[in-house]
């Protein structure tokens, strides 16, 4: 139980990373925002969070670069050093957050419940948000916001785009033609549908739905590999993107885009607190857990039949937050059942053999 009395005038929010997760966190700031406004706000993020976040006003950010060991920690307790918050929000339960909240000093340190807890979570906090059943993760994080007293039933996002990344934007996706954003790749290999599928899909939206499809996703050579794929697979042309923008202009992409469609990661988090219509896919994960917050009735989720073959047990029986990546899960997600979503996205009524 937090004091009663408690009115904190500084606030050091501890969630490192992923992309989706320091979007859910989002929401628990503009609640302080709002409620609190003179409350002074330090958020420590990771170093490529950090891109994504660094325009959000009334926040002081110290990005950790997790990638240098033990330097970025020590990194981490120098621009600290002399400095004790009313409150840490340690939002985070990993081994690599625990030896971040070692290097902050606060008289209150908030963290999750006992079942959500695991790495020894408990040992770097005093006070816990109280336990809930099968909570999506927005809520969770919210959960930290409600125990300060705060009025936080909903999110609010309200994440700034740059002028500059508008007009990438606009330059890739212009006009008003419909877009469809394919995000094909999650950070986790088995969470990602077949390239064929999504060629599939993309071509309906194309020759049916009069859209511009644009592929989006990181950098790296197997990001670029599937979007080659994805491309060849494809009657019609796309506009690939993969690897082409910064964080920032991800962030107009989703903004400008009518749909995306993605497995459970970080864009679709992202384009859902931008307001874009997601159409998420889940079999790994359970979207009433992990889905886009705002699009869970356009999510194709196949966890409960996931949890039948590969667990043989019924979802609700698993543990709250089991992951069931194994090789041919998303194969369970049918072309026609995301066509279906896409239709319901743009309001257009699906043909017979798609009708339910």
């Amino acid at each position: 139980m937090l004091p009663t009395d408690l009115v904190p005038k500084n606030i050091c929010i501890l969630r490192l990373s992923a992309l989706g997760d320091v979007t859910h966190t989002v929401p628990v700031v503009r609640a302080i925002q709002k409620s609190r406004p003179d409350t002074k706000i330090t958020w420590v993020c990771g170093k490529l969070e950090h891109k994504l976040l660094s325009g959000l006003e009334g926040v002081r950010f110290i990005a950790l670069d997790k990638k240098a060991g033990w330097r970025g920690y020590r990194d981490l307790g120098r621009k600290l050093r002399g400095e004790r918050f009313d409150v840490l929000l340690h939002m985070q339960v990993s081994a690599r957050a625990n030896l971040a909240a070692a290097f902050i000093r606060a008289d209150v340190r908030l963290g999750w419940d006992k079942a959500r807890s695991r790495d020894l979570h408990q040992l770097f906090i005093g006070h816990r948000v109280p336990a809930a059943k099968q909570q999506h993760q927005v809520q969770g994080h919210l959960s930290f916001a409600r125990a300060l007293g705060l009025d936080a039933a909903e999110p609010i996002w309200n994440l700034p785009v740059t002028t500059e990344s508008k007009g990438f934007a606009e330059k890739h996706l212009p006009g008003e033609q419909r877009a469809l954003l394919i995000s094909p790749c999650s950070s986790h290999p088995y969470r990602n549908w077949s390239v064929q599928r999504y060629a599939q899909v993309a071509d309906y939206a194309i020759e049916q739905l009069a859209m511009r499809v644009a592929l989006i996703g990181g950098p790296s050579q197997h990001e670029r590999a599937i979007g080659t794929e994805i491309e060849s697979a494809m009657a019609n042309e796309a506009v690939n993107l993969i690897g082409k923008d910064t964080l920032q202009d991800l962030l107009a992409l989703l903004q400008r885009a009518d749909v995306l469609l993605s497995p459970d990661s970080g864009p679709a988090h992202v384009a859902n607190a931008l307001g874009t219509l997601v159409i998420g896919l889940h079999a790994c994960t359970w979207s009433i857990r992990t889905g886009p917050y705002n699009s869970l009735h356009l999510c194709v989720d196949k966890f409960p039949e996931a949890a039948e073959k590969f667990r043989h047990k019924k979802s609700q029986d698993l543990r709250w937050g089991t992951r069931i990546e194994e090789p041919g899960v998303m194969d369970l997600i049918q072309t026609d059942e995301v066509i279906d979503r896409l239709l319901q996205a743009v309001k257009q009524e699906p043909p017979e053999h798609l009708k339910h």
